[in-house]
C-alpha cells in the first residue's frame, strides 16, 4: 500500500486524539452534544436548537474518505423519502478547507444540510475517530444509535425509521 494514502487517516487520529479520557457522549442513550457550525451555503447551523421535535443523523465525513461519496449520495433517497416526517441530515466536513468542500459536494446532487468543522471540535466532542461515521439522534436529542463507517441506504433506514 502507498503511504501517502493512509498519511489521511494518520492525520486524522493524531487531530483528533485528546487528552481527556470522558467517552460518555458518543454513547447510545446520552445527549448529543450541542454545537455551532457554519453551513456550506447559508448561515450557521445551533444544533440542537434549530432541530427539536426532529430526528437528525450527524454524518462525520472528509472528501479523501474512500466510502463517503457513495455513502452521501446513497442516503439521499431516504432523506428525500423521510424529511417531510422530520428527518434531518447534518453533514459535518471533517478539517477541510471550503475550497475542498464546495466542488465535493457539488457533484454529489444532495439536499441536505453540509456543515463545516474546519478545526475538528466538534468531531472531538464526537469522538469521531474514523471515517464516515453517523450519530442518530431522537426528537429529544438523545443519541440512540450510532454507525461505524459505511452505511447501506437499509441500514440507515432502520435505525430512523422507528423513531420518526
Amino acid at each position: 500500500m502507498n503511504p501517502l494514502r493512509i498519511l489521511p487517516f494518520l492525520l486524522l487520529s493524531v487531530l483528533l486524539t485528546g487528552c481527556e479520557q470522558n467517552v460518555t457522549a458518543t454513547k447510545t442513550d446520552s445527549p448529543a452534544p450541542a454545537f455551532t457550525l457554519e453551513r456550506l451555503d447559508g448561515p450557521a447551523v445551533h444544533f440542537p436548537e434549530q432541530y427539536r421535535g426532529q430526528v437528525v443523523a450527524i454524518r462525520f465525513w472528509a472528501d479523501w474518505c474512500p466510502y463517503c461519496h457513495a455513502e452521501m449520495q446513497a442516503l439521499e433517497p431516504v432523506y428525500r423519502q423521510y424529511r417531510d416526517q422530520g428527518l434531518a441530515i447534518l453533514a459535518v466536513n471533517v478539517l477541510q478547507p471550503l475550497e475542498t468542500v464546495r466542488p465535493f459536494v457539488q457533484g454529489l446532487d444532495i439536499s441536505y444540510e453540509v456543515l463545516l468543522d474546519p478545526q475538528g471540535a466538534v468531531t472531538r466532542d464526537y469522538r469521531v475517530m474514523g471515517l464516515p461515521m453517523t450519530f442518530i439522534v431522537d426528537r429529544q436529542g438523545v443519541i440512540r444509535a450510532r454507525i461505524v463507517g459505511e452505511s447501506t441506504p437499509e441500514v440507515f433506514e432502520r435505525a430512523i425509521v422507528t423513531l420518526l
